[in-house]
């Protein structure tokens, strides 16, 4: 097992070097920032002057290698647009984020599985027929789309929710809903066909002829056995809500971390880019390597290949 996730993190720290390099080469082809930063009446000298003052003089491998040290040491840089360290500015952010995450984890979850459970239970019936529906159209529909028709139906014409900003629960319902949404049916499609493949396993005939409960029968044989797909989507859904979702964000004005990225690329602001999409990714790899880790837990086979 120590071999097992000695390896995992190997590959993990191979992965968060290779976002470094793809984000911090990819944010300077947006565009110089100085440009943005000086006034119509700067002169050629005044520019140069600017950039030299940030360090956008020097060639980019030297910029990416005094990114690299100031990381190792914590050190993410400050904001060129704010002029604050971009670590705050992400931590400031981050608990909004996290309670739209959390809110829209909550809501996929126990939508989306119990929905999928029921209709592996009764293949063919209504419920079977409105899950399937139901992952259609939640995967099918655009995100901003969504958030658009619950505005115009629980803000213009029932004016029972604000349309934007951040407060009591009333502020985040629509915008947890319209995140959860996709994941909610994602949820149901994939726990509908893991129950299904463990349905018709040897096991789950073997405890229905031993008598058991239906209720035990799925919820401790089959379950249990269906948990691996399951616990990947989870892990790796709750994931991409940390890291931001930019549109739902953007839609309802919601002050978390995907709208400080997008409010960074607008404004060319190549730390605070670089800040938010490193640390997110830092979350994203951390998640998939516990959810590894718990694989060879839950199935032994897979430690030992």
């Amino acid at each position: 097992m120590k071999r097992y996730i000695l390896k995992r993190l190997v590959q993990s720290l191979f992965c968060l070097v290779g976002v470094t390099l793809i984000v911090f080469y990819l944010t300077r082809i947006s565009g110089d920032p100085v440009l943005l930063m000086v006034p119509p009446e700067a002169t050629k000298a005044d520019i140069q002057a600017m950039r030299v003052s940030l360090g956008l003089d020097k060639p980019v491998y030297s910029q990416y290698a005094a990114f690299l040290s100031q990381a190792v040491r914590l050190d993410l840089g400050r904001s060129i647009r704010w002029n604050r360290p971009t670590v705050d500015l992400f931590w400031e952010r981050f608990p909004n984020t996290l309670t739209l995450a959390m809110a829209a984890m909550a809501f996929a979850v126990f939508l989306g599985i119990p929905m999928g459970l029921l209709a592996a239970r009764g293949v063919g019936g209504w419920i079977d027929n409105i899950a399937k529906v139901f992952a259609l159209l939640g995967q099918g529909m655009p995100v901003f789309w969504v958030g658009l028709i619950l505005i115009l139906i629980f803000s213009v014409k029932l004016k029972i929710l604000p349309t934007s900003g951040i407060g009591d629960w009333r502020h985040l319902v629509m915008p947890a809903v319209t995140l959860g949404w996709f994941f909610a049916a994602s949820f149901t499609r994939l726990s509908r066909s893991a129950m299904l493949d463990v349905m018709d396993s040897e096991y789950i005939k073997m405890a229905r002829i031993m008598g058991l409960r239906e209720l035990t029968v799925i919820g401790k044989y089959g379950l249990k056995n269906a948990a691996i797909p399951i616990l990947t989507l989870g892990a790796v859904n709750f994931a991409m809500l940390l890291n931001g979702a930019v549109v739902v964000e953007t839609v309802f004005n919601w002050p978390g971390v995907g709208k400080l990225i997008l409010d960074g690329i607008f404004a060319r602001d190549f730390p605070v880019v670089q800040t938010c999409v490193l640390i997110a990714s830092v979350f994203y790899i951390f998640i998939n390597l516990v959810v590894d880790i718990l694989y060879g837990y839950i199935d032994p086979r897979i430690r030992y290949q």
